[in-house]
């Protein structure tokens, strides 16, 4: 099924925990070296049009978290750069000015891009700076962290991690603090996407689809048997690690299932709409043709193989469909009867089966 897609901004979800900042930066070190029955119907096709526009979707929802206060006679405020001369500041540079540092220390100052032309995130950063050496526990110490676009810190000399996420897109690296204040600037190879579906080009409702995002691509058989980002919403602009990933689109609770491939480029924006073939089904038993839909009925939806889609008890079930042909088959009163249908895309419709 094919899929459109298009570049707007939007507003952002689900900002990154410290424990996921704490895993990213136990693989990122390494630190010995740098310290349904029936099958989902296939994407055919993914039109792109995307565009720079990550940073003016901000302010978005879900801010980040506020961060923890640091050890003793820290300040988390703004930052510069370690080891040897201050790097001279570029066009923009939040750093262009640093503040003096108190005695002993010196002012790092940090910023991100998505990539060394692209102007400085505004916001929705999270930094933290991590010690590059683990406790005995094998734990990184946290030393501080804050949600500015571009803090400073005031830190000792020494080896440190620092680490910064934008959603769920993060990057971390070691530096060296000397003597000198100095600024780092650093580059989150981040992009959004945001996701929605339709019917015939007719928006689904929002409470009715969900998607799951995998890493990999579904036309090209590359796929992850784990969710890279779990149940996101209709208009949720989710930030992930530029790349390639699949999106697996469920309508309903049955068959109605589309994947599609998706490319996230660093700093742009993916407005994807997935379109579904599918139609919503109520099913009722009826004594007489236009009659009362009589209670407490089991019902079961099946292919024409045989093989079970879905499952009710009620009067009026209503199952999401994948276009196709189907059997239903209502039990009631110790009494069983059968009506095969058909699913066209779009045409919602009532399921009549007489009891005789």
């Amino acid at each position: 099924m094919p899929v459109t897609a298009a570049t707007v901004p939007s507003p952002l979800r689900s900002p990154p925990r410290l424990a996921a900042a704490r895993g990213f930066l136990a693989a990122a070190l390494g630190l010995a070296a740098i310290l349904g029955a029936m099958p989902a119907a296939a994407q055919q096709a993914v039109t792109q049009n995307q565009q720079p526009l990550l940073a003016q979707a901000l302010p978005f929802t879900g801010s980040p978290a506020s961060p923890r206060p640091g050890p003793p006679g820290f300040t988390p405020q703004t930052l510069l750069n370690p080891g040897g001369a201050p790097a001279a500041p570029s066009a923009g540079d939040p750093h262009a000015v640093l503040p003096q540092p108190p005695a002993g220390k010196a002012a790092i100052g940090v910023s991100a891009r998505f990539g060394d032309a692209d102007p400085f995130i505004p916001r929705g950063l999270v930094w933290r700076v991590f010690a590059d050496k683990p406790e005995s526990s094998g734990a990184y110490p946290l030393v501080a962290e804050a949600v500015e676009p571009a803090p400073v810190f005031f830190l000792s000399p020494g080896g440190y991690v620092v680490h910064v996420s934008y959603g769920l897109a993060s990057t971390a690296k070691r530096i060296v603090v000397g003597a000198n204040s100095r600024r780092e600037q650093m580059v989150i190879p981040a992009g959004g996407v945001k996701l929605q579906s339709d019917v015939i080009d007719k928006p689904i409702p929002a409470q009715k689809v969900t998607f799951d995002i995998f890493e990999g691509s579904f036309l090209q058989g590359k796929t992850s048997s784990r969710p890279f980002f779990r149940g996101a919403n209709t208009g949720d602009l989710i930030v992930l690690p530029a790349g390639n990933y699949y999106v697996v689109s469920t309508y309903g609770d049955a068959n109605a299932v589309i994947q599609a491939d998706v490319n996230v480029q660093p700093g742009k924006l993916t407005d994807a709409t997935i379109h579904h073939r599918a139609a919503e089904i109520t099913l009722k038993l009826v004594k007489n043709a236009g009659g009362d839909a009589l209670p407490d009925t089991q019902w079961s939806v099946l292919t024409p193989g045989g093989d079970t889609i879905k499952e009710s008890i009620g009067a009026f079930p209503v199952f999401v469909l994948a276009e196709g042909d189907y059997v239903a088959i209502a039990r009631n009163d110790g009494k069983t009867y059968t009506k095969e249908f058909n699913v066209e895309p779009g045409k919602n419709s009532d399921i009549e089966v007489t009891a005789q």
